[in-house]
């Protein structure tokens, strides 16, 4: 299994970027600029008063932990059809493929998110990374949640033709509950369980708690986001396993 997800990481590796002119290093430079024009776009932000963190940073956190989640759900919709003809091979199956997928993401986004926050450093943004094992653990949990979904995206996207269009609309509207552009000290005690269920809002919250160990945690919990990344991950693993006959016959 290992060598086929190697195998397909390189094919994916060399299909998106190697007919670029700069490359491979495209793989880095094409998101880190999208989030460089994002950060410019909503600069206008920047003098709001976020608590005990600078808007880059709370941006930052945000918006590229979520384009983790986004990719790896998204990308394996389609992740058979792009692979159908190596499956005819007995050592590759459709799950390697989504997980050779999900592999190249983690580098992209890691690699910009380290990047990113390298270079706001260099700007003298205040940041401080006093736990880095932390930081690597909510990075990997939320890696984990996002393959879950993603395994389960694969069978939809198999068995639903229209599955490739109607489930990242349904994506859409955690862009706006999962905390990418707002704090959850924003929203009264009484009304947080309106948010807080969403496990990547736990994930953003607990990333910019890691590089500004300063900003205030609110009914936040790496446990929670574990949980729910365990169960995603078991749920996504069991309907791929109950489904896997019938994909490779199809």
């Amino acid at each position: 299994m290992r060598n086929s997800v190697h195998a397909l990481f390189l094919r994916e590796l060399k299909t998106r970027f190697g007919e670029y002119r700069l490359g491979y290093l495209w793989a880095l430079l094409e998101p880190v600029l999208q989030m460089m024009v994002m950060l410019a776009i909503m600069g206008f932000l920047m003098h709001r008063v976020m608590p005990d963190i600078s808007f880059p940073v709370f941006f930052v956190c945000g918006i590229v932990p979520y384009s983790l989640f986004s990719n790896i759900t998204t990308r394996s919709l389609n992740a058979i059809e792009a692979n159908r003809g190596l499956f005819s091979y007995r050592p590759v199956h459709p799950v390697d493929a989504v997980l050779a997928r999900s592999l190249l993401e983690c580098l992209i986004q890691g690699g910009c998110f380290t990047a990113l926050l390298a270079g706001l450093w260099l700007l003298d943004e205040p940041m401080r990374i006093d736990n880095l094992p932390m930081l690597l653990s909510i990075w990997l949990a939320l890696a984990l949640l996002s393959q879950g979904l993603g395994f389960a995206f694969m069978v939809l996207g198999h068995a639903f033709k229209a599955a490739d269009k109607i489930l990242p609309l349904l994506l859409r509207p955690l862009y706006f509950a999962s905390g990418v552009m707002f704090s959850l000290h924003v929203f009264p005690p009484e009304f947080r369980y309106l948010v807080d269920w969403n496990p990547l809002l736990h994930a953003f919250e607990l990333m910019r708690h890691a590089v500004s160990p300063s900003y205030p945690l609110y009914d936040i919990s790496l446990s929670y986001l574990w949980l729910c990344a365990l169960v995603s991950l078991f749920i996504g693993l069991l309907l791929y396993k109950a489904r896997e006959p019938a994909i490779l016959r199809s």
